[in-house]
């Protein structure tokens, strides 16, 4: 078999200069399939990401408190829904992307195996872009696409935040604000059930199914940094989420996701 042409940071970096939706699904595909191609092949590469992933004009990134309400008895409040869990999974597809060429660096300092992250976050980062595909073919089929509501870049906000830091970006990407979505996904899932639009809830279980997964690898991460670097994991996870997420985490939580992810239970309900 001969070499890829391409590393695989040169993959997961033109995932995030990708700035039109189509392309960015199309480039975490192409790493995804270069990461099944070449699991032992030349060097994973050495690159920095961009400060910011590129994205398209639209939709427009106005405060929390203007994007619409989600409200789903009408065809137009599923389809805002939607919208926005689009968006959310379109911004986890740059994080997850982020994630593995921001911080293979870190992981080679630490003595654990860079080759092994990279391909951790491109599998994840290529379920994203999956799920992104799933939510606008079911806004489309409710008449709308991706870019007609306004929505909030509070994701990238967040994740922005811990740039410098692999351990608090661990704790803030997949084990704060990935973990929450195990809490809410199910009540989506239900409500959409029950207003008969079957098919976007079944899209929602595909994608909860998988986040269970997503979180665990934040987990298993994260436990390993910690590990090498003669931290606790759960006095280590507390500073960190009330240094970035300061206050108490709100429940109600998915107990039974979060167990199969591995979250211990201190983390999020330390008393």
């Amino acid at each position: 078999m001969s070499a890829p042409s391409i590393t695989l940071l040169e993959a997961a970096i033109r995932v995030l200069r990708a700035a039109a939706p189509d392309e960015k699904v199309a480039a975490a595909q192409n790493a995804a399939l270069l990461q099944e191609a070449a699991a032992s092949l030349g060097e994973i590469g050495e690159y920095a990401p961009p400060d910011r992933p590129a994205r398209p004009q639209q939709p427009a990134l106005v405060s929390p408190a203007q994007t619409p309400r989600r409200g789903l008895g009408s065809q137009e409040g599923r389809a805002a829904l939607l919208h926005a869990i689009g968006h959310i999974e379109f911004n986890a597809i740059d994080l997850a992307f982020d994630m593995a060429v921001r911080f293979a660096g870190a992981v080679d300092a630490l003595g654990l195996d860079p080759r092994r992250f990279v391909t951790d976050w491109i599998a994840v980062g290529s379920d994203e872009a999956r799920h992104f595909g799933l939510i606008t073919d079911r806004l489309n089929a409710l008449g709308g696409e991706y870019g007609d509501f306004p929505a909030h870049d509070g994701l990238w906000e967040a994740a922005a935040k811990t740039r410098h830091d692999l351990t608090a970006r661990l704790v803030v990407a997949p084990l704060i604000l990935e973990a929450r979505g195990l809490d809410v996904t199910p009540g989506m899932i239900k409500k959409l059930a029950a207003v008969g639009d079957q098919k976007s809830a079944d899209a929602l279980q595909i994608i909860y199914d998988d986040e269970i997964g997503h979180v665990a690898c934040g987990r298993r991460w994260f436990h390993k940094v910690c590990i090498e670097q003669g931290a606790d994991p759960t006095a280590t996870f507390l500073m960190l989420k009330e240094k970035y997420v300061p206050g108490v985490l709100r429940p109600p939580f998915n107990h039974t996701a979060r167990d199969q992810a591995g979250l211990p239970r201190l983390f999020y309900e330390p008393n």
